[in-house]
């Protein structure tokens, strides 16, 4: 069998599973291990074949058990783990993933002589060994964190390709955690193991480990298990309730005060990170030229040749307007609100750093920055670790992920001496002072240290791995796929509230995501959350409701805001343009005019007001908006527009051609040429109408776009005395 028929069967194995299918799920099994290799799984099939046939059995007697369900689930649970087995056994031997690679790449008698525990003890002395190498020599340095950095490969491949953890390996985990001496970031590295592992098989002690993890008394561990946790959940949503411990387990993290803060924090900054494609392609097609654009011009607004030292620093005022006008003011100020939003805004940057060989490996992007990576030690030993140097400010910072750091890390490296501490000189004294203060370099400590901190960059060095590292094909890229966690069973209890749903749909709503945005609000309102809220969110559910396009839901929304807040005129604005694009032009007018006695010069709801009428064909009242209109805006195609039209079904008709070749001197639409046409013809020149025609098709691109024009209008035209014999004359004329 080839890796698509593996995996084809297997999905159908797990629908079957998730429609509680389970006899015809074991027949299915049953086919799947009869070309997989591995005997013991078969007989444990037959062993929950047998236990299921029986269960039925009793059923069918009559027996009364009360823990049938819970041993269906056994069976459940125990059926999906067993195909799960067999699909990655199966897979070894027909897939080219590097995953399938590791794991069927034979491993020595020394290797396989490695056990967790002998490499915890292995790291646990990395410190002492590199404080006793770095007396010793360079060389004896060199290869203390070659071994260090060979022990973390191994121990990644090893925890991520097994895909079941033993009794004893669990036990080995555990001891991970307490250990005192083992470096927090090889703990981190070992974290992230198990969550890739878990994204190929599920394993419900590496889930309940993670859950230890996030006990852990380090920040960064904690905090990475945690994001571990909650991607195994959203992966294995359908199957968590067959687990009633890992479930309990779960509400028992109640006990932890910040535990629900957490979850809903990381909730957040997943959505935040399904938004960075959309800041990416701001900044490059935006931003950056924005500002390239004007360097040029605001450099062009000095006056005189030569600057002595006084112009040097006489600034021209002119510039900050140039700067507000540019529309560039608000740009950076939208970027800089999503950066302290948690938003990743660095993507762009970063994207194409990510070559160096350093990203070749795929545990490397998952290692903490650190000093004491080889690479960045021997760097740090070459410039004899002085103080404020460029890197110093990098480690420094809380904005950038860990990889991010990497990547600049080695581009900086690549550097001339000379061209590092220019960049460094740019930043000015000042700013440099400043970073090296002593209270500066403790609030930057403490911000580094924050939870929302370091889970936003695990979640960036996530985000980045699964966009662009070499082997992002052979990963499930969970941020290409719905986050809705609050719906995942395990976090029911801790995300299904107001307090924590209400700023997620308001999230939505801000990013326009309009489809998950309605989903929540309606949520909300289905658990009648939304009563003793007021008027605000059922407008803005009925916003998101406009904005896709179903006005009358969205009526119906902004009706129960009315009856909660009466008048307000932009609730009535938003009913009055509902109607309106519902066709309803009674309620639209009526909703208008209560706008316009708010707000009577209003050119849009004069606008509106005049195009309502028209369409109840209330026409010289339509017409006299139209000319108010024309009065308060000046050069207003659209009400020459109206008032052309009115007039034309008025019979003023030469009314109506002054407002038509108004709008043809100016910037006429196909439908402009064509409606003075039919003002042409009324008035009995049929060579001009003609003409006026055949500039509508010309601009309509074909005459079958003219055509259907034409005949939307020919019922007007026959208000108007023209002959219905004449109509397709007259189109055989053009």
């Amino acid at each position: 069998m080839n890796e698509k028929t593996i995996n084809e069967q297997y999905a159908y194995i797990r629908s079957l599973l998730e429609e509680k299918r389970l006899k015809e799920a074991l027949m299915q099994l049953e086919s799947l291990l009869w070309q997989c290799p591995d005997w013991d799984l078969r007989n444990r099939m037959e062993q929950l074949q047998t236990s299921y046939k029986y269960m039925l059995e009793y059923m069918r007697q009559g027996a009364n058990d009360p823990e049938r369900w819970n041993v269906y689930r056994k069976l459940v649970a125990d059926t999906w783990e067993i195909a799960d087995r067999s699909r990655l056994l199966m897979l070894d031997n027909a897939s080219s993933r590097y995953y399938h690679e590791v794991r069927r790449t034979p491993r020595s008698e020394d290797l396989s002589a490695y056990t967790l525990k002998k490499l915890l003890h292995m790291l646990e002395s990395f410190n002492d060994d590199l404080a006793v190498s770095g007396l010793l020599s360079d060389e004896k340095m060199d290869d203390v964190l070659k071994r260090h950095e060979d022990t973390l490969k191994f121990m990644f491949l090893q925890t991520w390709t097994n895909s079941s953890w033993t009794p004893e390996e669990e036990e080995d985990a555990q001891s991970m955690l307490i250990s005192e001496l083992l470096p927090v970031n090889d703990l981190c590295l070992f974290i992230s193991a198990v969550t890739l592992s878990l994204m190929e098989c599920f394993d419900l002690r590496k889930v309940m480990w993670l859950l230890d993890a996030y006990r852990h008394p380090d920040v960064n561990a904690s905090q990475r298990a945690l994001v571990g946790v909650i991607f195994i959940f959203h992966i294995y949503r359908n199957r968590l309730s067959l687990y009633p411990d890992l479930i309990k387990r779960v509400e028992f993290m109640d006990e932890i005060s910040s535990f629900q803060e957490d979850v809903a924090r990381i909730y957040h900054q997943m959505l935040l990170c399904q938004e960075t494609e959309k800041i990416d392609k701001k900044m490059r097609e935006e931003i950056i030229p924005e500002m390239l654009k004007n360097v040029s011009s605001m450099r062009n607004m000095r006056f005189g040749f030569e600057e002595n030292e006084e112009e040097n620093d006489d600034k021209n005022p002119d510039w900050a307007d140039a700067f507000e006008q540019s529309g560039l003011g608000d740009k950076l100020r939208e970027m800089n609100e999503l950066q302290l939003e948690g938003a990743d805004v660095y993507m762009s940057t970063f994207a194409a750093l990510k070559s160096y060989p350093f990203f070749r490996e795929v545990q490397n992007w998952f290692y903490p920055f650190s000093k004491q990576q080889s690479d960045v030690i021997k760097q740090l030993k070459q410039e004899g670790n002085e103080k404020n140097t460029l890197l110093d400010l990098i480690l420094q910072s809380g904005f950038f992920s860990n990889s991010d750091k990497y990547s600049l890390f080695f581009t900086i490296r690549q550097l001339p001496k000379a061209q590092q501490d220019m960049m460094l000189s740019q930043l000015g004294e000042q700013q440099v002072a400043e970073l090296s203060e002593k209270s500066n370099a403790e609030t930057m400590k403490k911000f580094n240290e924050r939870p929302g901190t370091v889970s936003n960059q695990y979640l960036h060095d996530l985000y980045r791995f699964f966009k662009l590292s070499v082997r992002r094909h052979e990963f499930r890229d969970i941020f290409k796929e719905k986050l809705d966690l609050h719906h995942i069973p395990a976090l029911n209890n801790v995300l299904y509230n107001e307090y924590i749903l209400f700023p997620i749909a308001d999230f939505y709503l801000k990013k326009e995501r309009w489809n998950e945005a309605i989903e929540v609000y309606e949520e909300m309102e289905t658990i009648g959350a939304l009563k003793g809220r007021g008027a605000e969110y059922y407008q803005k559910l009925g916003y998101a409701l406009q904005k896709n396009k179903k006005y009358a839901e969205a009526i119906d929304a902004y009706l129960k805001a009315d009856t909660l807040k009466p008048d307000n005129i932009w609730n009535n604005r938003h009913l009055a343009i509902c109607y309106r694009l519902n066709r309803n032009y009674q309620a639209a007018l009526s909703y208008y005019k209560k706008v316009e006695e708010a707000t009577p010069e209003s050119t849009n709801v004069i606008f509106h007001i005049g195009s309502c009428l028209a369409e109840l064909g209330q026409y010289e009242e339509a017409a006299n908006y139209f000319f108010k209109l024309d009065f308060i805006e000046s050069n207003c195609i659209k009400a020459w527009r109206g008032i052309g039209w009115c007039s034309f079904i008025s019979r003023k008709y030469e009314q109506a051609m002054k407002y038509y070749e108004k709008i043809i001197g100016q910037k006429p639409l196909a439908i402009d040429y064509m409606n003075a046409g039919h003002v042409a013809w009324a008035m009995g020149d049929i060579q001009k109408a003609a003409a006026l025609y055949g500039k509508s098709i010309t601009a309509n691109g074909n005459r079958e776009r003219f055509l259907e024009m034409f005949r939307k209008d020919e019922e007007a035209l026959l208000k108007q005395g023209i002959q219905e014999e004449d109509i397709p004359l007259m189109l055989d004329l053009l």
